[in-house]
């Protein structure tokens, strides 16, 4: 039977979030029901409560998140009762053009829950990214669903379901970053970290770290820079190159999503260098570069959606990785805290105080 849960709320555009009642319904065919353990506080979340990625309040925020699966529906084989596992918001579908033709990271159909959730007075509430998981229990496809080994603390584990994993595939998956390569990342929120981690992990010679913020370049050396350069006191340009014996780094990673910042980016690599986007830009923001350029360096302009990660894949990889010591999921946690302090948590990302402050149940 439906059960009643407590879950945080963005009832409208720019209104501080609430905890409230919720009503999740029994899984249907293909859907699971998951106790949630850890979810992190993700800058998306933060965007569906301005209204930056649309209008369809009230949302149910949460998605960078781990637990245990209670109850599956019908048809359901993947997962089980007593799964742990990792939620992501792209549930491969298997049958697309994408998924038929060997790259189902791309998948152009993924899947979610067909019921909604609701408020007490049967309001259906939108979930962050087809997960909503600031709650007790949420509903979720099957598919979301991404089992892992046990073991793995939660509050690590869930950070691979966004924000961790979109920043690691960036740099392997996307960019991929090989032994010996000159890496820069620009923007070094938790994103852009995890783009360090990974070009760390991939073996990159030199990585080079860029934000205005001395606090968040300090943090950034722990993760893996070999150099920093403060955008805001010299031209990362130029330090870029000079750091790159006058050429550019390999890959450039831009990991803010702006228009100044991605043309950073473009002029920052070496020629036939990547640029990767995985920075997410708001509608109204327009890019500007000259044609002749676009052609004249060569290379690659590219856009890393979820870090073109395959959950299925990926995420059991990167948490034996963080079991073995050489992936430190537990840096990124600056803070665990409860459900009805989220509010509070986006004023801390706000103003650039945390990487990732993370809700425990």
């Amino acid at each position: 039977m439906p059960q009643q849960v407590q879950a945080v709320i963005a009832p409208g555009k720019d209104e501080p979030v609430r905890v409230e009642t919720i009503v999740i319904p029994d899984p249907g065919p293909g859907e699971a029901v998951v106790k949630i353990q850890a979810c992190g506080v993700c800058h998306t979340d933060l965007h569906y409560k301005q209204g930056g990625i649309n209008d369809e309040f009230p949302f149910l925020l949460g998605h960078e998140a781990a637990g245990v699966v209670e109850t599956v529906g019908e048809g359901v084989t993947d997962v089980a009762p007593g799964d742990f596992v990792i939620l992501n918001w792209r549930a491969v579908c298997g049958q697309c053009r994408a998924c038929l033709r060997g790259r189902p990271w791309y998948c152009f159909d993924t899947h979610n829950a067909e019921q909604k959730m609701t408020l007490l007075d049967g309001t259906e509430l939108s979930p962050a990214l087809g997960i909503g998981a600031f709650a007790e229990k949420t509903l979720v496809a099957s598919g979301q669903c991404t089992k892992v080994d046990p073991e793995v603390a939660p509050e690590v584990a869930g950070l691979l379901g966004c924000g961790v994993m979109a920043g690691i595939g960036a740099a392997i998956n996307t960019g991929q970053v090989g032994r010996g390569d000159s890496v820069a990342v620009i923007g070094c929120g938790g994103v852009g970290d995890a783009a360090i981690a990974g070009a760390r992990l991939a073996g990159a010679a030199k990585i080079i770290a860029v934000d205005i913020d001395d606090r968040k370049l300090e943090t950034a050396k722990k993760m893996g820079a070999t150099h920093t350069v403060n955008s805001r006191a010299t031209d990362a340009v130029e330090e870029i190159r000079a750091l790159t014996g006058g050429n550019g780094a390999d890959i450039v990673i831009e990991a803010v999503g702006r228009p100044e910042t991605y043309e950073q980016a473009f002029y920052a690599r070496d020629l036939a260098g990547t640029v990767v986007l995985v920075g997410v830009p708001t509608p109204d923001m327009k890019l500007e570069l000259p044609l002749l350029d676009v052609f004249g360096r060569g290379g690659s302009l590219k856009s890393s959606w979820y870090g073109d990660c395959l959950p299925s894949r990926d995420f059991p990889m990167l948490v034996d990785l963080h079991q073995q010591g050489r992936l430190d999921l537990a840096a990124f946690v600056t803070e665990t805290i409860g459900i009805g302090d989220v509010e509070q948590a986006f004023a801390r990302m706000h103003d650039g105080d945390v990487l990732r402050s993370v809700v425990v149940f």
